[in-house]
């Protein structure tokens, strides 16, 4: 337990990949938030630290036995890239494509009696144009560097030099980004009640909020395997080499 209340979130996460389902269900910052310690942590969301501390156990226990996650920390990076690509960014794309529509729907349906509509969906819609360029950004330029070089390291070659300069450089940029893209669901969850439909939401109305907050769960999980794992691993790399 002593040593549980030492560790930061982030530390938590990486060691226990199980452990971000627990930090969802309890609403705990685990990925822009993750410096901050697990106590500090549970005291800021409300919740006792005990129980997400017994609750962590049980989830590590019951992954373990299923063998459901892997080990992000000593995949390849390019193993942890591809999984990044294929699950996360192909999700958001679909994600912002079908929540803008479901969001222009229910504004035009619901937005005369429930003005914080148009205030998400305006958000909703910052947010969608700046996770296409941010995605783009992590496609053609920094992942293919990040790629480039581990195989540069494998093979015991030179790593060439990038257009950018240290990778940290882009990195930090990214960085920046996701805390933006962070901030803006947490305005969304605030104007929403925590995705709580109003009694005389429609069923579009509840499949919004669903999606929203499944949206944000992703999101967390995402940022979270690039600021905690990839974007550490990559400057570790280019530092040894």
């Amino acid at each position: 337990m002593a040593v549980m209340t030492e560790k930061t979130v982030r530390e938590v996460a990486v060691e226990n990949p199980a452990a971000t389902r627990v930090f969802e269900r309890f609403g705990i910052d685990y990925c822009c938030g993750g410096n901050q310690s697990l106590e500090q942590a549970c005291e800021r969301a409300g919740v006792p630290f005990n129980e997400v501390v017994d609750s962590l156990e049980m989830e590590e226990d019951t992954t373990r036995a299923a063998n459901q996650v892997r080990d992000w920390q000593s995949e390849p990076l390019s193993e942890l890239i591809a999984h990044i690509k294929n699950t996360h960014h192909k999700y958001t794309r679909e994600e912002t494509a079908r929540l803008t529509a479901l969001l222009q729907k229910v504004c035009s349906v619901h937005g005369k009696n429930h003005p914080e509509l148009h205030g998400t969906r305006e958000t909703f819609g910052w947010l969608s144009q700046e996770l296409t360029t941010h995605l783009m950004k992590e496609e053609m330029v920094l992942f293919p560097y990040i790629e480039r070089m581990e195989e540069a390291v494998i093979q015991s070659d030179p790593v060439l030099p990038s257009p950018f300069g240290s990778v940290q450089n882009p990195v930090a940029m990214m960085e920046h980004e996701h805390d933006s893209a962070g901030a803006a669901l947490q305005s969304i969850r605030k104007a929403s009640n925590d995705f709580a439909p109003p009694a005389d939401g429609c069923v579009s109305y509840q499949t919004l909020y669903k999606a929203l907050a499944a949206f944000e769960a992703d999101l967390h999980q995402h940022i979270h395997l690039e600021n905690n794992i990839l974007f550490p691993r990559a400057i570790a790399m280019e530092k040894a080499h």
